[in-house]
C-alpha cells in the first residue's frame, strides 16, 4: 500500500502527505493542503502539502549549500548512490505504481512499467555521467593561424548548481528522474516541483532517493499551487537551470525565467504519413498504439494521420477493427482506455469532437463518454479548418487527413505550430529519407509510431514544442558549463617525435 510500509513517514496522523526538505518529511507551515482528485472516481484521493514562498526560498537556500559540499564528491561515489536509488526504486515499483493508478489512472501493468524504466533510467545516467564527466579536452594554441606553441588549454565540465525540475502529469516519476539523475551525477542540487496529479508517486520516488542515502539538503521536493509558488520558483534567483516537461506554461517560463539554461518539452501534434506502398498492417498496429496507447496522453501519441487517399479507405477500416477491441474502463482492470486525467481535460477533448462533427468529420465510432471516461474515437474526413487538424486533444480521439499528395502531407505536417515528432510509413527508404528530411520535426520515426525512448537516444522539438534535447548524455551536457584552465608558456613548446 502506498504510504505505508518503507513510506510511512511520508505521510501525516492525517494522511496529507509531505513535502521533502534537508532530508526531512516536512508539513508546511500554511497548515494548507492541495486535494488530488482520482480521475476514475472524480472523488478526493490524496491531499499534499501547499508550501509557502518561505519554504521555497529555506529549500533553495539549502540547496546551494549542499550542492557545494556535492560538487567535490567524487564521479564513482555520486555514481554509486544513484545506482542505490535505483535498485530502491526497482523494490518499491508496486507502492509506487498504485500511486500512478489513483491519481493519473494509468493502466495497472503500465505503471509498473514505468517505475521499472525509471530505475534502469537512473542505472544508465549513472554509468553515463562517469564517462561523460570523467572525460575533458586538451587544446594546444598553435593550431590556430598566427599562434605558435605558447598555450595549453585544459577543458572540463562543472556543474551549474541548482536544477529545478518540473514533470508532467503523464509520466511524474519517469520524466522526474529524467532530470533528477542527469542533474544529480553532474554534481547538481535538485529541487522537484511535481504536477499536482502525480505528485504522491513522485513523493514516493524522492524518497528512494532519500532511502539510499544522498547527503542533507541535495534534493528537495516541494509541493503546492501554482498560483502560489510556481512563478516564485520559476523566477527565483537561486535557480540555475530549469529542465520543463508540460505545456504552453512552459512558454510562459521561458520568457520569465532569464539568464539561465532551459531545457523543455512542451507537446506536440505528432502526424503520422502514410504511403500508398506502405505496409498497412503495420502501419495499423502502430496506429492505433501511438494513437490510444494511456487514453492518447503522450506527448509523443499519433495525433494526426495523413494517408493517401488511394490507400486511406483500407487504413481506416484496418483502424476500425482494431479500435473496436480496445478495451475501456477503470485502470485497476488494466484496461487500454481509461479515465482522462480531469473533468476540464475530457470537456477540453469534448470540443475538439463537437467541431469536427459539426463541420463534416466522419464519426467512426459512436461517441461514448461517461465522466472523466471517453471511449476511443476515429474521426474520418478531417479537414484544415477543423480544430481537430491543429490542436493536441490529448485523449483517445484520433483524426485522419486524406492527402492527394506527399507534398500536401509535409505541408500540413510543417504548418504546425510544433515540432516534436513524426513518423511515416513507406517500404520505399529513399522516400522515407526525403520525407524525414523535410518535416521539421525533432525525431521522424520511420515505420513505428512516435516515442520518446529508449531513455538514452536524443528527444527534442522544434518550434513551440520545445528548447535544448533530453536524452541522457544531453542532459548531463546541458546540465553542466563548460570550464578552461590555460596554461601559458614562456617559449613556444613542441613535442618531438
Amino acid at each position: 500500500m502506498a504510504g505505508t510500509g518503507v513510506f510511512e513517514e511520508i505521510a501525516d496522523e492525517n494522511s496529507v502527505y509531505k513535502f521533502y526538505s534537508e532530508s526531512e518529511w516536512r508539513k508546511s507551515s500554511s497548515g494548507k493542503s492541495v486535494p488530488i482528485i482520482n480521475p476514475t472516481t472524480r472523488q478526493t484521493h490524496f491531499r499534499v502539502q501547499a508550501c509557502t514562498q518561505d519554504e521555497v526560498n529555506k529549500i533553495i537556500e539549502t540547496a546551494k549549500t549542499a550542492q557545494k559540499l556535492w560538487a567535490k564528491t567524487p564521479l564513482w561515489k555520486r555514481a554509486e548512490l544513484l545506482h542505490k536509488a535505483a535498485a530502491v526504486l526497482k523494490e518499491q515499483k508496486v507502492p509506487i505504481a498504485e500511486c500512478l493508478v489513483k491519481e493519473i489512472a494509468k493502466p495497472a501493468k503500465d505503471a509498473v512499467t514505468e517505475v521499472v524504466r525509471s530505475g534502469d533510467l537512473v542505472s544508465y545516467c549513472a554509468e553515463e555521467g562517469v564517462r561523460i564527466l570523467g572525460e575533458g579536452k586538451f587544446l594546444v594554441s598553435d593550431s590556430f593561424p598566427g599562434n605558435e606553441r605558447t598555450k595549453y588549454c585544459l577543458t572540463s565540465k562543472i556543474p551549474l548548481g541548482v536544477v529545478l525540475a518540473i514533470p508532467p502529469f503523464n509520466y511524474p516519476v519517469n520524466l522526474a528522474v529524467s532530470k533528477i539523475a542527469p542533474a544529480l551525477i553532474a554534481g547538481n542540487s535538485l529541487v522537484l516541483k511535481p504536477p499536482t496529479q502525480g505528485a504522491v508517486a513522485a513523493l514516493h520516488m524522492v524518497h528512494c532517493f532519500h532511502l539510499a542515502g544522498f547527503p542533507k539538503g541535495l534534493i528537495s521536493c516541494v509541493t503546492g499551487k501554482g498560483s502560489e509558488i510556481g512563478d516564485f520558483l520559476t523566477m527565483h534567483p537561486g535557480v540555475n537551470c530549469i529542465s520543463f516537461t508540460g505545456g504552453d506554461t512552459g512558454i510562459a517560463i521561458s520568457k520569465k525565467a532569464g539568464m539561465i539554461p532551459l531545457q523543455m518539452e512542451l507537446g506536440g501534434k505528432d502526424a503520422c504519413i502514410v504511403l500508398e506502398d506502405a505496409d498497412l498492417d503495420l502501419a495499423t498496429a502502430n496506429i492505433v498504439k501511438g494513437g490510444f496507447s494511456y487514453s492518447g496522453q503522450r506527448c509523443t501519441a499519433v495525433k494526426v494521420v495523413l494517408v493517401m487517399e488511394s490507400v486511406a479507405d483500407t487504413l481506416v477500416e484496418k483502424v476500425k477493427a482494431k479500435v473496436a477491441k480496445l478495451t475501456v474502463g477503470p485502470p485497476e482492470d488494466d484496461c487500454d482506455i481509461t479515465p482522462v486525467v480531469t473533468e476540464s481535460s475530457a470537456n477540453f477533448i469534448e470540443g475538439l469532437v463537437m467541431d469536427a462533427k459539426q463541420k463534416g468529420a466522419t464519426i467512426c465510432q459512436e461517441y461514448k463518454r461517461e465522466g472523466n471516461l471517453i471511449w476511443p474515437l476515429l474521426l474520418d474526413h478531417v479537414r484544415p479548418d477543423m480544430r481537430i487538424a491543429w490542436e493536441e486533444p490529448f485523449g483517445p480521439v484520433l483524426p485522419v487527413i486524406r492527402i492527394n499528395s506527399v507534398e500536401e502531407g509535409v505541408h500540413h505536417c510543417n504548418a504546425s505550430n510544433f515540432g516534436l515528432q513524426g513518423s511515416v510509413f513507406t517500404r520505399d527508404i529513399n522516400k522515407a529519407i526525403l520525407i524525414s528530411d523535410a518535416m521539421e520535426t525533432g525525431t521522424i520515426q520511420i515505420n513505428s509510431a512516435p516515442a520518446r525512448g529508449p531513455d538514452h537516444f536524443p528527444f527534442q522539438g522544434l518550434k513551440d514544442s520545445g528548447i535544448g534535447s533530453q536524452g541522457i548524455t544531453n542532459s548531463i551536457n546541458m546540465m553542466t558549463k563548460i570550464k578552461s584552465t590555460v596554461i601559458n608558456l614562456p617559449t613556444p613548446s613542441y613535442t618531438m617525435g
